[in-house]
């Protein structure tokens, strides 16, 4: 591996070609820049496929697939798997018809480190690559052409010549180079799209802001049995072509409105152009009637709920590293005890000292199962009643306690981001300063994350008075409990009570963390884990008595929390995770509720996530 590229893992997805297979592996493998690893996903092909991997190739990490995913899916799972398993640098994305020439990766690594116009600022480095395709009598492929990119600068383009490279807005799954970071940020594949337009639409999230390149030095050899591209009869296929390229264009952050309208009427064009070739107009017309149908009216699944049901190994399945040992590498649970974790409890000026001790007291000395460590965060100044009392609470915990003191009050999100780092286990719980744990409450989530869950939550019960003794239970919050349950949740509501959750620093990482959005933190950090594939469940009974005060509810109205809101659904629609009419609808409902008269959102609120009196 050569200083500052990283580790380039090759990522082959095939389905029942064994014969092309048994060309095309040997062929990235004998590269004469050697790849660092290589995963072929095995599209639960029925040809001996496995078996020949495990004989002939038992270095490369095999990836079983129970069920055919299509190229979404399988190059899905591949990339999580480089990732979470082999710690890529590059991932290299390869069809199974696709054979490279000898120097095709060393001239993909050359572009990364040429074509870029500046010391590696994102936006202007180069994040992709993609090779030149020929067919098997050396004519350029027309089918993995990638598009060039519109309104490319002097400066990209006098870049990319350097190269020998153009700059280009998308590229084709058939052989592309792509910066592991990157895919960090925006996530895996869209394995719901099956086949067809997954690689576009992905790449095209990748390239949104940054840089790609088209190589002329890096050649690779497509031998598909016709010579042409996708504008051939696709029948019943057309239900695909048609309901992903809705999907692309309505839900997709990939492209900015204006490249929607460019690439949507070279959309039309080229269906024209099948409608005229096709010998079979009654089926071409009633799969593109099924795909408008459901382009408009459904929304593409999480890739973690694909791949799950698809039988696919949790690393393969979501970004998040493995933890050696665990379920997620194919082992057993670590053989040095149960799970260490961390507690983890903001406190700040606002904070009651007695409340905080019997949060703490009910975190740690009262637990069947405590903590290995808490961390408390001390959010700016606090008042002397308080500070006494945390320094009380260090010198008599029987686990280890340290305090994060931050010199000025940052918000929530600031407190917990600083609180995560300060975290020595990957396994953090969280816990506000003014609830109550049940004693069971660790006992009954840590099993979950020890199986492979990367997020954690529970039920939780409201609680109304400040003293013992006077305390009353007013309301309950069951939430959605299976993956997809919380899936469907969380396009609409946060899935997970706050103050209940446990969840790996490694997952919450790998989505971007807490960032600020005051009183929404919480749910678009979990709606981005969602959608970076995060494994999650809920306990449905209450662990945490939370306690809501006179001004819970008045926090939740008014025009402050309107623009959060506003401001919330913008960046979920941006992201790709919700629709334009999912966006519409959060608008118009959750918008609208914040201007309610607190009575009302009071009730409203209770009669639709809770259970008790309003």
């Amino acid at each position: 591996m050569r200083a500052g590229e990283g580790r380039v893992v090759a990522v082959v997805v095939t389905y029942d070609r064994l014969a092309l297979l048994r060309e095309a592996l040997p062929a990235v493998l004998a590269q004469d820049r050697r790849v660092d690893a290589v995963v072929v996903v095995d599209n639960a092909s029925t040809d001996g496929t496995a078996a020949w991997v495990r004989a002939e190739h038992p270095g490369a990490d095999l990836v079983e697939l129970p069920v055919n995913t299509g190229g979404a899916g399988g190059f899905a799972a591949g990339v999580a798997r480089a990732l979470s398993a082999h710690d890529a640098g590059w991932v290299w994305l390869l069809d199974d018809d696709t054979v490279p020439s000898p120097t095709a990766l060393r001239e993909l690594l050359a572009c990364t480190t040429t074509g870029g116009t500046s010391g590696g600022r994102a936006g202007e480095r180069v994040d992709l690559v993609a090779s030149r395709v020929l067919w098997t009598d050396g004519r350029e492929h027309p089918m993995n052409t990638p598009r060039p990119r519109p309104g490319a600068s002097r400066a990209e383009r006098a870049a990319a010549a350097r190269a020998d490279a153009v700059p280009v807005r998308s590229a084709s799954f058939v052989s592309v180079l792509v910066r592991a970071e990157r895919v960090r940020e925006v996530g895996l594949p869209l394995a719901a799209y099956f086949l067809w337009n997954d690689d576009f639409e992905f790449t095209t999230r990748v390239l949104r802001g940054r840089r790609g390149l088209a190589s002329r030095r890096s050649v690779v050899e497509h031998r598909t049995r016709v010579f042409g591209d996708t504008a051939a009869d696709p029948g019943e296929r057309f239900y695909v072509e048609v309901r992903n390229k809705l999907w692309l264009f309505g839900r997709s952050r990939g492209l900015a409105p204006w490249e929607k309208a460019l690439y949507g009427a070279s959309t039309l064009r080229r269906w024209a152009r099948t409608w005229r070739g096709s010998r079979r107009r009654g089926v071409l017309l009633a799969a593109g009637l099924r795909g408008l149908r459901d382009g408009l009216l459904t929304a593409p699944r999480s890739t973690a709920e694909v791949l799950a049901a698809a039988g696919a190994p949790a690393s393969a399945r979501s970004l998040a590293p493995v933890r050696p040992g665990s379920p997620s590498a194919g082992g057993a649970p670590p053989a040095d005890g149960p799970l260490p974790f961390s507690l983890l409890l903001p406190y700040y000026r606002a904070d009651r000292a007695d409340l905080l001790r019997r949060a703490f007291t009910s975190a740690v000395h009262d637990q069947h199962r405590r903590p290995d460590e808490v961390v408390l965060v001390q959010d700016g100044p606090v008042d002397a009643a308080l500070a006494t009392a945390v320094d009380a609470l260090v010198a008599g915990s029987p686990v280890p306690v340290r305090v994060v003191r931050r010199p000025v009050n940052g918000g929530l999100a600031a407190a917990l981001r600083d609180g995560l780092a300060a975290c020595r286990h990957d396994v953090v719980a969280r816990m506000d300063a003014d609830d109550v744990c049940l004693p069971e409450r660790f006992a009954r989530q840590l099993p979950l994350l020890e199986a492979g869950a990367d997020l954690v939550g529970s039920g939780l019960a409201e609680l109304e008075g400040t003293a013992e003794g006077e305390e009353r239970v007013v309301a309950r919050r069951t939430p959605p409990l299976d993956h997809a349950a919380i899936t469907a949740r969380a396009r609409f509501h946060s899935p997970f009570n706050h103050p209940t959750v446990v969840y790996r620093r490694s997952a919450v990482d790998a989505a971007g963390g807490y960032r600020d959005l005051p009183l929404l933190e919480d749910y678009w950090l979990f709606a981005r884990m969602v959608a970076a594939g995060a494994r999650t469940a809920n306990v449905p009974d209450p662990l945490v008595l939370y306690r809501v005060d006179a001004g819970s509810y008045a926090r939740r109205g008014g025009a402050r929390l309107a623009l959060a809101e506003l401001r919330l659904q913008r960046e979920l629609l941006h992201e790709g995770f919700t629709g334009p009419l999912v966006f519409a609808r959060n608008v118009a409902v959750r918008g609208g509720y914040r201007f309610l008269p607190e009575a009302v959102r009071r009730r409203g609120y209770r009669a639709v996530f809770a259970r008790g009196r309003s």
